[in-house]
């Protein structure tokens, strides 16, 4: 059998920092500067031990670095503006400062958290609501000119035709971020793996990746630590690392070309080894 997964070519530079799609995949270094995030929140909510990690998690190989001050796990409570630009500006400042040379990606929902951490060095907005949380997020992206992921999420778990409706909602975050002025190559997706899913349609969409990289943009895997592997595996969340292994190949497999991690070091090896044998297949489909 023959792997014929799509890669789409793109490289996103800012002065010093870039990234490239296309070559192999980049890992994304996970860092929560939260009280409350479901595996390391209160861990790095202070500036110095936040830098400090960052900083690690490049020494083991991320590619780029993805800040938020909002915990996304569920129950978690809702921050304002304020609170999450006061968690995440400062170390968004410093690292910039410390590290010019790596990207710094925002997670955010918030037009207005993303509009200011993108001015104060982050290069790339994470949305975990796919342009759909905020009405101006959209329109803040475009003007910005920058990079924007949009993650599949939805209110409640009301699928009709599962696999169907995560494609028709993801478009509708692609059309509203094209209405807006986002530019086509600007544009990444991720499935939204744990977010408004169970057990199965996890395992289900994690078999079925193909289907956003048909969609023309490149994909952004995000399992790391989730519930869905701690439930497979009946393990903690800090006792899987060899999950999100099987979850990141597997995934590069089918095409994803970022994946984001807490567990950088032992990533960036199974990611290197998937890169050398899937980079190398001559089945492989590549769009610019």
């Amino acid at each position: 059998m023959t792997l014929t997964p799509v890669i789409y070519e793109r490289k996103y530079e800012w002065g010093p920092a870039s990234i490239t799609l296309g070559t192999r995949t980049q890992i994304m270094g996970i860092l929560n500067v939260t009280p409350d995030s479901f595996s390391d929140g209160g861990r790095y909510n202070n500036v110095e031990r936040a830098v400090a990690h960052a900083k690690q998690m490049i020494e083991d190989g991320a590619d780029l670095i993805d800040i938020g001050g909002e915990s996304t796990r569920p129950g978690s409570q809702v921050v304002s503006v304020d609170e999450e630009l006061q968690r995440i500006i400062p170390v968004i400042e410093a690292l910039h400062a410390e590290a010019p040379h790596i990207p710094i990606s925002v997670d955010t929902y918030k037009a207005e958290v993303a509009r200011q951490a993108i001015q104060a060095g982050a290069h790339i907005i994470n949305d975990v609501w796919g342009a759909k949380g905020d009405p101006e997020m959209a329109r803040t992206a475009a003007d910005l000119g920058c990079p924007i992921i949009l993650m599949h999420n939805r209110q409640a778990l009301d699928y009709t035709d599962y696999l169907n409706d995560v494609v028709h909602d993801v478009q509708e975050s692609i059309d509203r971020a094209l209405a807006a002025g986002v530019h086509e190559k600007q544009i990444i997706l991720d499935p939204g793996i744990g977010f408004v899913k169970d057990l199965s349609e996890n395992l289900q969409l994690m078999s079925s990746l193909g289907i956003l990289g048909e969609l023309g943009y490149p994909v952004l895997l995000a399992t790391s630590r989730k519930r869905f592997i701690q439930h497979t595996l009946d393990v903690d969340a800090d006792d899987a690392i060899e999950g999100t292994a099987a979850t990141v190949a597997f995934g590069i497999a089918q095409g994803c070309q970022m994946v984001r991690v807490h567990d950088v070091k032992p990533i960036r090896r199974t990611a290197d080894m998937c890169d050398a044998m899937l980079y190398r297949s001559p089945g492989l489909r590549r769009r610019s």
